[in-house]
């Protein structure tokens, strides 16, 4: 059902491509297999899987069951999302971690590389698999359906972040084939300057044996069935997930739209530059910039 906070998806199925001859048969067939079991262990795990030591374990277990490698660069490539606090014996807010989307994929190499609590619409609760792990993972699914009800996320977000921890979001509010489509939705940014909370921009791609590639993408009317079809027969496929500087928010006079506006043009490619107060234009997919 689409709500009023959908944003209409331009990518299709058709988008989603291998760059590269699939794998064989029998290698599908073992990949499947390791998958369904990878999964089966993560359920398993019942509420101990939000605990982020088991939960980057087994994010890490299902890219390797699916034959995807993980690829991290940038900022924090050796460290952590999370931007470290002034010292010990104070406060310090967590982290807004904001992602552009391409795939179902980039929330189990997010969670790879760092378990955050994750904001995603409540379809993703009702995926197969996937569904059952984000809902373990403690994520936070919101209804498009009830726009009245933003106020109330926003407020449960940056109560999440004044308390330590961090969230991350797909701004874009729907997926894309690659990383320099869409726009950022503004909500979210409210909550980090609400909270005084750090946002730290990812981009994430995908590449089939070095070259850049849209067979992960999961876009329109695809389904999840067809999607993983195409991901375990891939050959050579890495999720690539690069780490911008983070972008402060605490005495720099931004509203929701400049700070959106930064980080926009930091994960879609523009590069890095200090957001500043003032008028913005809008880009496709912020038509309704104000929700989630």
């Amino acid at each position: 059902m689409n709500g009023p906070w959908d944003v209409p998806a331009v990518c299709t199925p058709h988008c989603a491509a291998h760059t590269t001859s699939p794998v064989p048969l029998p290698v599908v067939a073992r990949r499947t297999a390791a998958f369904t079991g990878a999964v089966a262990r993560a359920l398993a795990a019942g509420p101990h899987l939000a605990d982020p030591v088991r939960l980057r374990t087994h994010a890490r277990a299902l890219l390797t069951a699916l034959g995807v490698g993980l690829e991290v660069r940038g900022a924090a490539a050796g460290g952590p999302l999370t931007v470290a606090g002034p010292g010990a014996g104070e406060r310090t807010p967590g982290t807004l971690i904001v992602l552009n989307h391409i795939s179902w994929l980039d929330i189990v190499a997010l969670l790879a590389v760092e378990p955050a609590v994750l904001l995603a619409k409540r379809e993703v609760g009702r995926w197969p698999l996937v569904g059952g792990l984000a809902r373990r993972a403690g994520t936070h699914f919101i209804d498009r359906t009830h726009p009245r009800r933003l106020p109330r996320t926003v407020a449960e977000l940056s109560a999440l972040l004044a308390a330590g921890r961090s969230v991350a979001v797909f701004p874009q509010a729907t997926t894309w084939c690659t990383a320099d489509q869409g726009g950022f939705r503004r909500a979210t940014f409210q909550a980090a300057l609400d909270a005084g909370a750090p946002v730290r921009p990812v981009t994430v791609d995908y590449v089939q044996q070095g070259c850049p590639t849209t067979v992960a993408a999961f876009c329109g009317a695809d389904t999840f069935a067809a999607s993983l079809r195409r991901v375990v027969a891939a050959r050579g496929l890495t999720v690539r997930a690069t780490v911008h500087p983070a972008l402060p928010t605490v005495g720099r006079g931004l509203d929701r739209r400049a700070l959106a506006a930064a980080a926009e043009r930091v994960v879609l490619g523009g590069g890095w530059v200090a957001p500043r107060p003032g008028r913005v234009p809008d880009r496709a997919g912020q038509a309704l910039g104000t929700y989630l």
